[in-house]
């Protein structure tokens, strides 16, 4: 145990985390020159087109020091906000961090947000110096950041260049020399937490997990606390490029175990692993339930999909703890779930995923959050979707979720910034000058406001210089309303949103325009109407395609013509009564990019 080392690489986005961890699997020889590429830990095609790791990746490394050879086991972080989820799991399963900032960046919100959750883990911290090779590295004023965010000496600060292979040596030795081995007794009851899992469409499901006291062989028959499920171990191995299997690992080490589980609902992350016969006798305390900020509603876009849908989302949760999802049903769209996000990114990927790596095609409704309604006698109710939301004049008042958010930026756009938090309702908190060039700005505003295009408004006035970080803080008091759009008189569910009254004649009146755009025409008027309540606030009309009644009448008296046209009118007004209006897909995937 002793020679075992178990740490994990938290940075903000694209700080180049996946880089150096190219680096150290080359130096110690984990990947041959074969199979070596860009991010070889990034194995999913989204995570290389957008250049950011979506899922954490468990890999085990040898290093030879000394003549001792010490076994590493490196399990990588996803750097963006929406995926800290992924963080939280990672750091529960190691005893160090590296921990990487950009010497051209220096350090963000997401460098600090993860570096206090390592801490909160009494994780040992090494921090690293990256990209010192470029023209617009900042060494020494970055160096001050570090110092002052983590207290330590300027002298522990190890600068590397993950690109050009710089410092590794001194990052591996650091990592042998000060992250403390495991503790554990090997001869102890099997304690062990499940910390990832993935689906093997030949083994069934893999469980990645991370032993703290006890030893387990292939063949042992073990129980999950959580779930208490019982199975036998068929396949027990490192995380290697490829597996490894081997017939024995005890308390420190980290790996995978297949036994047949072909359910998905059956692992639940976090869990705990133990001997049936001898069982430990407390759970390993793992990392909090996951808690969803955005909901939508996925729905297949052939119906007759939804139970190929339901096993894709199963098979997807086993890799993303962090996607919760229940059944739901839409007039307009059929049946589908409603899905719980960390954040509007991770619906995309989700989106994404669930087409690339099932080829199934869904159409997700626009997000909300969660609303916590009191009603006049006396009851809360908590709804994230606009078709459970209660009648107005029942709602004695509505509460939303309200977030501190905390910018890093330059001060030259420090006044685009406060202008739009101040535009999403947003409350100026403190203000604070890391240096003379980036200062910290808090505002406390609605959750609501964030999930639909917050974060690239932030990084489009910035010019990609701001990061932002963001917390719960609770629930206040707003005076939110439920939009419905109708279609020729009739409400369609899926377009109904829950938006604060100040912003809902303003978006009325864009869903309006952009259905009009969109709806092909009919042989009758199709009104476009968008209500608070009984109330219309916004009006457009799709024009009937007409044929020309008149076009045989040449010249002659115009009580003919007009004759002509009343019938044609009495003839549209009763076929608009008895006709439905079917809105394409494309139109609702443009509507709920509005």
């Amino acid at each position: 145990m002793e020679n075992i080392r178990n740490f994990c690489i938290i940075a903000h986005i694209d700080h180049g985390k996946s880089t150096l961890a190219d680096r150290l699997l080359e130096k110690t020889g984990t990947v041959s020159k074969s199979e070596m590429q860009n991010q070889v830990l990034d194995d999913m095609d989204l995570e290389r087109e957008r250049g950011i790791t979506i899922k954490s990746h468990a890999i085990q490394m040898q290093y030879k020091k000394d003549k001792t050879t010490y076994v590493l086991n490196l399990i990588d972080t996803p750097g963006h906000v929406d995926f800290s989820y992924e963080v939280s799991r990672s750091i529960a399963a190691c005893e160090g961090a590296l921990l990487i900032v950009d010497a051209t960046q220096g350090v963000q919100s997401q460098t600090i947000s993860n570096l206090y959750l390592a801490m909160e883990h009494n994780l040992t911290i090494i921090p690293v110096l990256n990209k010192i090779d470029l023209p617009g590295a900042m060494i020494e004023e970055i160096k001050d950041q570090i110092v002052d965010l983590i207290a330590c000496d300027r002298e522990d600060i190890i600068c590397a260049s993950a690109k050009e292979g710089l410092g590794i040596d001194e990052i591996l030795n650091a990592i042998v020399e000060k992250i403390p081995a495991p503790q554990g007794d090997p001869n102890a009851p099997l304690k062990a937490i499940i910390f990832d899992s993935v689906y093997n469409p030949f083994k069934g499901i893999e469980v990645y997990f991370r032993i703290f006291d006890g030893t387990v062989k292939a063949g042992d028959k073990v129980q999950f606390v959580n779930t208490k499920k019982s199975y036998e171990i068929n396949e027990l191995g490192i995380l290697k490029l490829k597996d490894e299997t081997c017939d024995c690992m005890s308390a420190g080490n980290v790996g995978y175990i297949v036994s047949g589980i072909k359910k998905a609902t059956e692992v639940k992350v976090g869990d705990t692993i133990t001997h049936i016969d001898r069982p430990c006798l407390d759970i390993v305390k793992g990392f909090e339930n996951v808690k969803p900020m955005v909901f939508a509603g996925v729905y297949p876009v052939d119906t007759n999909d939804y139970e190929e849908l339901k096993e894709d989302l199963e098979k997807l949760q086993l890799n993303d703890a962090s996607l919760v999802y229940t059944y739901e049903s839409s007039v307009a769209l059929g049946i589908g779930f409603r899905c719980g996000f960390l954040g509007m990114l991770h619906m995309e990927i989700v989106q994404e995923r669930l087409e690339r790596e099932f080829g199934i095609s869904v159409i997700t409704t626009a997000p909300s959050v969660h609303f916590k309604i009191f009603l006049q006698n006396g009851e809360m109710q908590i709804i994230n979707t606009p078709a459970h939301f209660p009648d107005p004049g029942t709602i004695k008042e509505i509460q939303e979720p309200m977030i501190l958010t905390h910018i890093i930026t330059k001060p030259e756009y420090l006044g685009n910034i406060i202008s739009l938090c101040m535009g999403k309702r947003g409350i100026v908190g403190s203000q604070t000058y890391l240096s003379k060039d980036r200062v910290e700005i808090s505002f406390k505003m609605p959750l609501a406001e964030i999930v639909f295009d917050f974060f690239d408004k932030l990084k489009t006035i910035s010019r990609g210089y701001a990061s932002m970080d963001y917390e719960i803080v609770g629930y206040e008091p707003s005076d939110m309303i439920k939009l419905d759009i109708l279609l020729n008189g009739e409400k369609v569910d899926a377009l109904s949103t829950i938006i604060h009254r100040s912003k809902a004649y303003e978006m009325g009146r864009r869903l309006c325009d952009k259905l009009k755009e969109l709806l092909p025409r009919q042989l009758f008027e199709i009104p476009i109407q968008a209500s608070i309540g009984n109330k219309i606030i916004a009006r457009e009309t799709v024009k009937a395609m007409r044929k020309n009644v008149i076009a045989k009448c040449y010249g002659g008296d115009v009580s003919r013509k007009r004759k002509l046209l009343e019938k044609q009118k009495k003839g549209k007004k009763r076929m608009r009564q008895i006709g439905s209006v079917e809105v394409p897909q494309e139109a609702f995937l443009a509507i709920l990019k509005v």
